[in-house]
């Protein structure tokens, strides 16, 4: 028997869908395209040149001293640098290191650059914390400080924003 006697009166064989669908074999979806994060690499990379300029300036303005001297001196006094108040001059030089760790990362292709925006908002709120405290000791004067503390500002700032950037963009679609 032929399939032309097998179908009833009136219908045809190619009256339905084909058996496998029609459905493509691929995707209809749009393809996240691989790229860097340029701004918020930048960012990130300027936070952490910031944080190598205030090693050779001055943090405070009544102590000559640059930065270098507060994190060697926060290095040879490791145990007591929570006691002293050296662990911000070291959060700060050493996240801005990891920071600039991270915006050469972000150079790179990838599909999304969360998961770094993420590392580098959590360095960066550490770094916040280690600017804010100071202030907050002086009673938010400003003329106590050096210009070596206002790279650190700049640290932190760059670093929030960089952060945040590649935090909240999502994928690229072509």
């Amino acid at each position: 028997m032929t399939e032309r006697e097998q179908t009833p009166l009136g219908a045809t064989a190619a009256s339905g869908p084909p058996p496998g669908g029609t459905v493509p074999a691929y995707s209809a979806e749009p393809v996240a395209r691989r790229g860097p994060d340029s701004l918020g690499g930048l960012l990130l990379i300027l936070a952490g040149i910031a944080a190598a300029v205030s090693l050779l300036l001055d943090w405070l303005a009544d102590v000559d001293g640059t930065g270098w001297d507060l994190v060697r001196e926060g290095f040879e006094d490791l145990g007591g640098i929570v006691d002293n108040g050296l662990w911000q001059p070291l959060a700060v030089v050493l996240g801005g290191g990891v920071l600039l760790l991270l915006g050469i990362m972000m150079w790179l292709p990838a599909r999304s650059h969360r998961f770094l925006g993420l590392l580098g908002l959590v360095v960066s709120g550490l770094i916040v914390w280690a600017v804010v405290v100071p202030l907050a000791d002086a009673d938010w004067e400003i003329d106590a400080f050096g210009p070596g503390f206002w790279c650190a500002i700049a640290v932190a700032v760059l670093g929030v924003l960089g952060s945040l950037k590649a935090l909240l963009t999502g994928k690229r679609y072509r």
